[in-house]
């Protein structure tokens, strides 16, 4: 008999392409650059690229180079001829095994430029490069003012291929903020600044999943590429307008350990941070804040069993919740829980424990422990 695992995560292939093909209609003409950065956020960078490398997209992007190489790698058993790039920077010792894997690389200052001209030169190859720019992140880049004169003695080194030029926003989760209009206006001024000496890019991107929502200029001409990254999995910042109709792609659920009646006055959990008011039949989960649920949820949050939301009481431990199940008579150890997901028509969402963590789904997705597994499967073809 197969030993199931006690807490694992369903990945919804079908729903992860239809939120893709929904995002590629709205920024139409513009390209989809599919961000696969941290192992696809914790999720799995093999099935996720397997499903997205049948589209039409752009490419994926990465923030490293061990995860340009995994998802090199993954693409040649696929066949698919998708370029990777690297989105944030590349330090030197980093630079020739890149250019000889041929990955997409950012140039965040002349010096590297340089280097990478030179690794491309003694290969006897063209290294293909996108200017990062730093309009306003204050993390990575070429700053602004910097940015034209470093273009234009870029553009004179041998062996690159200066194909694209990008930047980031750190506000575009706020349509109220003023911020991001203002970077992509100064993003604009460089184009045109260049283009005076006859620079011009294929690929200029400045919006990721946020901008999208909220900034609709920021997916329009001059720009030709948008990146995504957490609306492909169906998922916002909790900010913001949620423009794009994507749905969640993961389910994330454990299993019932023990059920019992206990009698008023009992606590609950490290600390006692909840005490019974009377005699309530309470459920021990086989998961805990080491698989991923947020200690936020303490006392906060709910389960669903059997399609009834089932309050979190007492703090939750590193390997074990414990959920009042009163309104579910009939549970028993062995039981499915969904922590996130749907069942019967109650859902929970990476937002809403976001919500309630005071933070947003990209961390509540990567949280997910490493005993966590992942299963993939494809519901039907959504439109």
């Amino acid at each position: 008999m197969e030993l199931k695992r006690r807490v694992w995560v369903e990945v919804d292939l079908a729903k992860l392409r239809a939120n893709y093909r929904r995002i590629a209609a709205a920024v139409k003409p513009m390209r989809v650059l599919c961000v696969l950065k941290a192992n696809a956020y914790g999720l799995g960078v093999e099935p996720y690229a397997a499903a997205l490398a049948t589209t039409d997209c752009a490419g994926f992007g990465v923030a490293e180079p061990f995860e340009a190489l995994e998802l090199k790698k993954v693409l040649s058993t696929l066949n698919a001829d998708k370029p990777v790039q690297i989105l944030s920077s590349i330090l030197p010792d980093e630079i020739d095994p890149m250019v000889e894997a041929g990955v997409t690389l950012p140039v965040t200052d002349l010096e590297t430029a340089k280097l990478i001209s030179a690794a491309a030169k003694k290969r006897k190859t063209t290294a293909r490069v996108h200017f990062k720019l730093d309009t306003g992140m204050g993390r990575l880049g070429i700053l602004a003012k910097d940015a034209p004169r470093v273009i234009r003695a870029v553009k004179r080194l041998p062996n690159l291929d200066c194909e694209g030029i990008f930047s980031h926003c750190p506000m575009a989760y706020d349509p109220s903020n003023t911020f991001t209009e203002d970077q992509i206006d100064l993003f604009k001024a460089i184009l045109a600044d260049v283009a005076k000496s006859g620079i011009t890019f294929k690929a200029v991107h400045i919006a990721a999943s946020d901008a999208i929502n909220n900034f609709p200029r920021a997916a329009k001409a001059p720009f030709t590429l948008v990146r995504t990254g957490i609306n492909l999995h169906g998922s916002f910042d909790p900010n913001g307008k949620r423009a794009l109709k994507v749905e969640s792609v993961l389910t994330l659920k454990t299993r019932v350990a023990q059920v019992r009646e206990l009698p008023p006055g009992t606590t609950l959990g490290y600390g006692r941070t909840w005490c019974l008011n009377k005699t309530t039949r309470v459920a021990t989960i086989s998961a805990g804040y080491a698989d991923g649920l947020p200690l936020a949820l303490t006392n906060r949050g709910h389960v669903l069993v059997k399609g009834v939301a089932c309050p979190v009481i007492g703090r939750i431990s590193m390997d074990y919740t414990t959920v009042d199940v009163s309104r579910v008579p009939d549970v028993a150890p062995g039981d499915e829980v969904v922590m996130l997901g749907k069942s019967g028509r109650l859902q929970i969402t990476p937002d809403d424990w976001g919500a309630l963590k005071g933070t947003h789904a990209y961390e509540i997705i990567c949280s997910l422990g490493n005993r966590v597994e992942r299963l993939y499967h494809v519901s039907r073809d959504i439109d």
